[in-house]
C-alpha cells in the first residue's frame, strides 16, 4: 500500500514538473518528463509494484541473492587462479628461457640456470660470424 502511494506521488510530481516545463515553451523536454512520470503509476496499475515489494521484503529472496553472489565470487576466484597457473606454466615451459631472459628486462629473472662461460676461443673469421644467421634464414627459406 505504501509503495503504491509513493509511486502515485512521484507520478503526480513528475506531471507537475512537466506542466511547468511546457509553460516555459520547452515542449520536447516536457513530453519526455511526462513520459517518465507515467511509468510509476503504470507499474502500480499492472501490479508490478506489489510483486516487487513482495520479493524485496522476503528474507528468502535476500538469502537467495546472497548465495548467488557467493557462487559468482567463487567462480571468479577459481577463474583467476586458473589463469595465474596457466601463465606460470607457459612461462616455465619456454622453449629457450636463456634466450628470452634479455627480453624480460633488468628487474626480472628467469628460473633457468645461468649458462656456463666458455673459455676464450680464438676469434673466428668475419664470415663465420654470420653463419648462424645464414642457417636461420635458410631454415625459413629466405
Amino acid at each position: 500500500m505504501l509503495a503504491e502511494t509513493i509511486c502515485s506521488a512521484v507520478s503526480a510530481a513528475g506531471l507537475g514538473i512537466a506542466a511547468i516545463t511546457a509553460y516555459r515553451k520547452r515542449f520536447l523536454t516536457a513530453t519526455r518528463i511526462a513520459a517518465y512520470s507515467l511509468v510509476p503509476i503504470g507499474l502500480v496499475l499492472t501490479g508490478a509494484v506489489e510483486w516487487v515489494s513482495g520479493l524485496v521484503f522476503k528474507p528468502s529472496t535476500w538469502i537467495g541473492l546472497g548465495l548467488l553472489g557467493l557462487a559468482w565470487a567463487l567462480f571468479m576466484t577459481t577463474r583467476t587462479v586458473e589463469r595465474r597457473r596457466a601463465a606460470r606454466t607457459t612461462q616455465q615451459d619456454a622453449v629457450a628461457p636463456q634466450a628470452s631472459a634479455a627480453s624480460l628486462g633488468a628487474g626480472r629473472t628467469t628460473t633457468a640456470p645461468a649458462p656456463k662461460r666458455k673459455e676464450k676461443q680464438p676469434e673466428a673469421a668475419p664470415a663465420d660470424d654470420f653463419s648462424d644467421i645464414e642457417a636461420i634464414l635458410k631454415k625459413h627459406g629466405i
